[in-house]
This record gives structure tokens, sequence and C-alpha cells, in this order.
């Protein structure tokens, strides 16, 4: 991978904390969701619930594309990202744990404010790993529709 696109790629995911998540319905429908995440690197993670749709879909099918990008009132300055992934529970208690303890970090306000937000267990709440296969970077300030593809 081009060590610029890597550069993007590592910046929009820095400067963004939700993401729209499709997962593959029993019926072969997809289902589109907003969840939370956070990111090392280029593996992202994501909470749901242990009985919710988005979790038993994946049970059925780790295979996910999602969205992570911003609303802008200039055409032109539209970026984002774009991916299929696999999203597979993660199993490993302490990697839950750093899960949980990093993503009330992408969200600063509330902790300035020490809001009384009680961060679920690894027992109460799903953990998600996603690992990116394709990425799509787009950027309208490089031409419209502009978007660069890397395979991982």
């Amino acid at each position: 991978m081009d060590n610029e696109i890597r550069k993007k790629i590592l910046l929009l995911l820095d400067q963004h904390r939700i993401m729209t998540v499709a997962t593959l319905r029993p019926d072969g429908w997809p289902q589109a969701t907003t969840v939370g995440y956070v990111n090392k690197d280029l593996t992202l993670y994501f909470l749901c619930g242990l009985d919710s749709q988005k979790a038993k879909n994946l049970a059925q099918d780790d295979r996910i594309s999602l969205t992570i990008d911003h609303d802008t009132s200039d055409l032109m300055m539209i970026t984002g990202l774009s991916m299929a992934a696999h999203a597979r529970a993660v199993h490993d208690r302490a990697e839950a744990e750093e899960v949980l303890r990093l993503l009330p970090l992408k969200y600063p306000q509330a902790l300035a404010q020490a809001l009384p937000f009680k961060m679920p267990t690894p027992d109460e709440i799903r953990v998600f790993r996603v690992t990116p296969v394709v990425i799509s970077v787009l950027d309208y300030t490089k031409g419209f529709g502009h978007t660069d593809l890397v395979i991982c």
C-alpha cells in the first residue's frame, strides 16, 4: 500500500468516530446501521448488543461493507472511506477490554463533562474486529467521484 494513501486512510479514521455498517440478513437483504468505532492502525472495532440483529447477521456471514464520512456543504469537499471487510467477534477478554477503554476517548466532550455513562463490560456486549479486504478512499477534492482503491 502506498504510504501517502495509508496516511490519508489513517487520518480519516482518526478524524471520525461513527461508521455505517452493512451486514447481510438471513433473507439476503443488506441491513445498514450506524455504530461508533475505534481503530488500531487499519483494524477497526465496534460494539453491538449480544442479541442484536447485527450480531446474528455476523454469526451467519462475517462479510460487511462500511462507510466513514462526514457531511459537507461543498460537493467538491466530500471525502471518506468505503470498505469491504470481515467482522469477527473478539473472544479475547483483554482485547475487548482495551476496545472498551479506547472508545470513550473518541468522545472527549463527554469525558470533559464527566457525564455519568458507564461503559458495558465484555460480558454485556459483543465486540467485533473489522479486518479490511478492500478500501476505497473517496476524495472529491481531486475531482468529482475520485477514489483510490486499495487491496489489503
